[in-house]
């Protein structure tokens, strides 16, 4: 089933979830499950808030919520970067559960290569030396999805955008995932897609911002009520708002680590 079939909002609503694995990578509980209801029957990833490891510095709300809130945003703004995704009661309590997306094998738009096999047009973002002590860059493609990302991390203050949250579909789309540390209202932004630094925004990104800015107002930022406090969501209008002002892709700030660690 693709992010696209209309019938996906059901299946991850009202379908049975049956787990069938821990994606043990993830630092809070991540389950790869099967779904199924009406005839349909799709892969997603459950995570439940029981699962959850506190943060201090994110003590609002839950993770999951704030996993739902990143693609309520992108829908909102007419992106659909995110999976489908839905808060909803699973085996393990509550959670979020976001449709799977199967990648191309071997078609990474974020990568860590040697300075010579960076391939012609991607984006630069960082030179550095691997673990053999041999030169290294991470670098990213210049899809125009991936620009598109970046621009939507920087409203949702993402925290957390490693490259393997970047994903290539099947069906030939980019999405992102992993979104439970975003939507905070103090600056957090760290991501491997900084290859647009200070260039001016492109007019797809000014349209997205004026969507997304008239969508908060409407029925998304009742939406996001549900999962956000009242100032994350006016911190989500300063965002939009200084970024369609400024019209630039932001530089990185000087006072906190602007890529994640690890990258990956």
């Amino acid at each position: 089933m693709l992010p696209s079939d209309p019938a996906v909002a059901e299946l991850l609503t009202r379908g049975r979830i049956e787990v069938e694995g821990r994606l043990v990578d993830a630092s809070n509980a991540t389950l790869f499950c099967e779904i199924s209801g009406a005839g349909a029957v799709a892969h997603c990833v459950y995570k439940p808030v029981s699962g959850e490891r506190a943060l201090w510095d994110f003590p609002d709300g839950t993770l999951a919520g704030r996993e739902v809130g990143a693609y309520l945003v992108s829908e909102a703004a007419g992106l659909h970067l995110v999976p489908p995704t839905v808060f909803r009661a699973g085996p393990f309590g509550p959670g979020m559960v976001q449709l799977w997306v199967d990648t191309k094998e071997g078609d990474d738009l974020v990568d860590v290569l040697p300075p010579g096999e960076v391939p012609a047009g991607w984006r630069r973002v960082l030179r550095a030396h691997d673990r053999f002590g041999e030169p290294a860059v991470l670098a990213h493609s210049d899809h125009p999805a991936v620009r598109m990302m970046a621009a939507l991390d920087v409203v949702i203050n993402n925290a957390d955008r490693k490259g393997g949250h970047v994903l290539h579909g099947t069906d030939g789309e980019v999405y992102g995932v992993d979104h439970g540390i975003c939507l905070h209202a103090e600056d957090k932004l760290r991501t491997v897609l900084w290859g647009w630094v200070d260039e001016p925004l492109p007019e797809d990104v000014h349209d997205m911002l004026g969507t997304l800015r008239s969508a908060v107002d409407g029925s998304l930022g009742e939406d996001l009520a549900e999962h956000l406090t009242r100032v994350e969501i006016r911190a989500l209008c300063t965002r939009v708002e200084l970024l369609r002002g400024t019209a630039r892709f932001p530089t990185p700030g000087a006072d906190y680590r602007a890529i994640p660690w690890p990258a990956f």
